[in-house]
């Protein structure tokens, strides 16, 4: 028996890639609101709370802004807190 000995030509890594598959080149940056030097998230701070509102008025998911978990929650109460006294 003959055995067919075609060769498949070589993808490179990045063509290989699929939203589908797990990352090998993906990175998550780091919380901006964390860390030395790091503003303070509080409700009378409106010029940090207006960069995580989009333009129709809502808060802006963790995922899109690389916020971590603790200060997203910290943030959202926030821009809630600051929306209750009409400052936003």
């Amino acid at each position: 028996m003959k055995r067919n000995n075609k060769k498949k030509p070589k993808q490179s890594n990045f063509a290989k890639l699929s939203i589908f598959q797990n990352q090998k080149y993906k990175f998550k940056k780091k919380c901006p609101l964390s860390g030395k030097g790091a503003p303070i998230v509080d409700y009378k701070n409106l010029k940090l709370l207006k960069r995580y509102i989009s333009e129709n008025g809502k808060i802006l998911p963790s995922r899109i802004t690389s916020v971590s978990l603790k200060k997203q929650r910290e943030l959202s109460l926030s821009i809630k807190r600051a929306r209750n006294l009409a400052l936003l």
